[in-house]
């Protein structure tokens, strides 16, 4: 007896603005449609299961893994981002699902020791075509995973994978074809797209504000010099005096985070308001800018944030004595990888031979650099002692 299937109208309660499961563009390789799950719900499910997630759990964002059990890792911070975005969409009436997928995957393929990893890799691979985390997202789902019988990769739909890119050079978008075309012809994504991005930017910037005073390289009294801190700070003491100091840090950037995305969810409202009923998801592809955004007012507020945390944070001495580190340790491993493949576990230099195929000049650096991405902290850390401390042999 055939099987009854239970098909779901995924698209009916979204806005006429929303991507749409049944307009997707579908994926690389032809698969059957789920019983029970939507489209994007299913790149969601096969995100979270892949191996690239998991060591989300032990990269760094800002702090080292090691350092404190409480910091933020590349696995929390993109929890975050989905929570974040998740409930933005539902307000719009946008595809929560496809938020979702675009939110979890959007940093699989950062490197270990978070941008002092990527920088150091970048710059180890300048010959060789260059490396940026946003592209090596695309490429662990499209190519990199290894869990399906009968494609390489998750196989996620296009609207997903075209979320997940972010940003691309001219080059790479002629390479990558139909996924990037949209930087060749000045168009938009999605909005779930243009969602997830600012969701990132929300999460990222208020939860290193909560790591940096708890680690000790901030104080209440720096961040008062920032007016979206400030303002809400002057709130809580007033309306909890008695209050403990952790307590109203956690206050404060709950207050923090609530009112950008208050301000983000109103004036993408009036935005999309504006554009009308018929204005459907076509139409967001060919706007001239971005249609989900913050005020100038909020976004004015949240670039003098940006540029504190840089200054106080990124740049503490703390940090880049660690970001340094780093920097060397991902360097002498892609060396010593390049000038020996003997020293790669036996299928990653089998990878190498197969990419030196297809690239005689870059396919083994690339072979190396997928390796060396994929690393955690802790493991890059164990790979540099096992090639370069005397009496590490296993």
């Amino acid at each position: 007896m055939a099987r009854k299937q239970n098909k779901f109208d995924y698209d009916a309660q979204l806005a006429p603005y929303a991507a749409r499961e049944s307009e997707s563009r579908g994926r690389r390789h032809t698969e059957s449609s789920p019983n029970y799950r939507g489209e994007y719900q299913r790149d969601r499910d096969r995100v979270v299961h892949s191996a690239a997630f998991r060591r989300l759990e032990y990269k760094t964002q800002v702090f080292v893994n090691h350092e404190g059990d409480m910091f933020r890792t590349r696995l929390t911070h993109s929890l975050e981002v989905a929570q974040i975005g998740r409930s933005i969409a539902r307000v719009l009436r946008l595809n929560e699902d496809l938020t979702e997928a675009i939110a979890l995957a959007h940093d699989l393929g950062h490197t270990p020791f978070g941008h002092a990893g990527q920088d150091a890799l970048n710059a180890c691979m300048k010959d060789y075509g260059g490396f940026e985390h946003n592209l090596q997202s695309l490429r662990v789902v499209d190519e990199l995973e290894e869990r399906y019988a009968e494609f390489s990769g998750l196989n996620l739909s296009y609207e997903t994978r075209e979320g997940i890119l972010k940003h691309c050079s001219a080059n790479n978008a002629k390479k990558l074809g139909d996924v990037a075309e949209r930087f060749l012809k000045k168009r938009q994504p999605t909005l779930e797209a243009q969602l997830a991005n600012l969701a990132d930017e929300v999460a990222y910037n208020n939860h290193d504000i909560d790591d940096g005073l708890r680690a000790g390289l901030l104080t209440i009294a720096q961040m008062c010099e920032v007016p979206l801190f400030a303002d809400q700070y002057e709130l809580v003491r007033q309306r909890y005096p008695d209050l403990a100091e952790r307590r109203i840090i956690h206050e404060v950037v709950r207050r923090m985070i609530n009112r950008q995305v208050t301000d983000l969810i109103d004036t993408t409202q009036a935005t999309l308001s504006a554009l009308g009923d018929d204005f459907d998801a076509e139409a967001i592809r060919a706007a001239k800018a971005p249609c989900v955004a913050f005020s100038e007012e909020m976004a004015r507020q949240n670039q003098t944030l940006k540029q504190f945390l840089r200054r106080n944070l990124y740049e503490h001495y703390r940090v880049r004595r660690m970001t340094s580190k780093a920097a060397r340790v991902l360097e002498a491993l892609f060396e010593a990888f390049m000038s020996d493949p003997r020293l790669l576990p036996p299928e990653t230099e089998a990878k190498l031979a197969a990419h030196e195929k297809i690239s005689a000049k870059n396919g083994k650096a690339r072979a190396v650099a997928d390796y060396v991405a994929g690393m955690t902290d802790r493991y890059a850390f164990r790979e540099y002692e096992r090639l370069f401390t005397p009496g590490e042999l296993t």
